[in-house]
């Protein structure tokens, strides 16, 4: 009986796929009220062993890449204002209800978001599995390394290396991370792999091939923690783990692109980055430590503006806010070590100022203080 169930639900959902609003845009209305409704929504994502998740998401992902071009040129008339108000609640009934399943597929979710549609792909970012209990992050003196979650990876159901292994990428990045060749060309040629061509740069909106600059970082960021895990006893801390592999293959590419890419480059690539600060776990913990090294090691105040900006726009959307992006960013403005409140352009305007001690003191204070609040980032003998 619950196979034909079964059946029946995903046939439904390959009708669905078929009618998509990109195929037939006049059904648009009708068909996210299909796909969400509490009588089939609810029945796809619960047992038969996750078998109906694939389809909610391939469903989700139609949705997603019909409303891009609006998106992404702000452009929402009345009717596509609608259907973002709607995909938004669609959104947070996922949130609320299925977490995990928003959990496990953020990754191809944020290669069809675009950029701008900050609080969509919050709301994606802030799931967290329903047997966590988070920690609140402006917590005097809050240990993010000896939190049980943060050694654990997360669950990952997309192909991460799908884009490097389409642009033929994959064994160019396997080889340079298990050797860090002196002389290579790897590095030189990163940036301009990551280009589209003048026609899909055309199409796409942007000069840069995202979901590959998405891929490139979140797969390194992983092979790196896996090398960090084989290289370190099990009592040593992540973050000692972390500031010893901080001069690795790993971080001379994350260093290559922040130096080489352009301000459009580097945005989306930092972007990929704050993509990864979700709820505790491994990810969160090394991506949060690669962005504040950035932050801490450049010596062009434009690249510490550019990655205060990817955290702040983050901040200053409607909740919900991942829980790793506000540990950075709390972080970032507490730890003397960034002299965060010296710099030029926290004072370029009045309104800026403003703005950011608005969000400090939302963050627990504007004054920096004495010692980390979150302890173990990035170890004093890495800079």
């Amino acid at each position: 009986m619950l196979f034909h169930i079964l059946q029946i639900l995903t046939a439904l959902a390959n009708a669905f796929h078929a009618l998509q609003p990109l195929k037939v845009p006049g059904f648009s209305f009708a068909w996210l009220e299909l796909i969400s409704h509490r009588t089939y929504l609810p029945k796809m994502l619960t047992g038969n062993g996750q078998k109906g998740w694939p389809y909610i998401q391939r469903l989700l992902v139609d949705l997603f890449q019909f409303m891009e071009p609006y998106l992404r040129h702000a452009e929402l008339g009345v009717p596509v204002h609608f259907l973002y108000k709607g995909t938004l609640r669609v959104l947070l009934v996922l949130l609320h209800d299925f977490p995990e399943f928003l959990c496990d597929y953020h990754f191809t979710f944020c290669d069809v978001i675009p950029p701008s549609c900050i609080q969509m792909r919050n709301i994606i970012l802030s799931a967290f599995p329903r047997s966590m209990r988070l920690p609140d992050p402006s917590t005097p003196n809050l240990k993010i390394d000896l939190l049980q979650e943060i050694t654990q990876s997360p669950r990952i159901f997309s192909e991460v290396d799908a884009a490097l292994k389409a642009k033929q990428m994959k064994a160019d990045v396997d080889e340079y991370l298990k050797t860090r060749q002196q002389g290579s060309q790897f590095l030189s040629e990163l940036k301009q792999k990551l280009l589209l061509s003048p026609n899909e740069a055309s199409s796409a909106g942007t000069h840069y091939n995202v979901p590959l600059i998405n891929s490139l970082v979140l797969y390194v960021g992983m092979q790196a923690i896996q090398q960090l895990q084989g290289r370190t006893p099990h009592a040593q801390s992540a973050a000692g783990a972390l500031s010893v592999f901080s001069v690795g293959a790993a971080l001379d590419i994350f260093q290559t692109l922040i130096v080489d890419l352009d301000t459009e480059g580097r945005y989306l690539f930092l972007n990929a980055i704050a993509n990864q600060l979700r709820y505790p776990n491994t990810h969160t913990h090394y991506f949060s430590f690669i962005l504040l090294y950035l932050f801490a090691e450049s010596n062009q105040e434009i690249i510490q503006e550019q990655i205060t900006r990817v955290l702040l726009e983050r901040l200053i959307v409607n909740r919900p806010h991942p829980w790793g992006l506000l540990i950075t960013f709390i972080e970032l403005i507490k730890n003397p070590r960034y002299n965060f409140w010296n710099r030029s352009f926290i004072r370029c305007a009045p309104e800026i100022e403003k703005l950011f001690e608005s969000v400090s003191r939302s963050c627990g204070g504007p004054k920096p203080v004495d010692d980390s609040i979150v302890s173990g980032w990035v170890s004093d003998s890495s800079h």
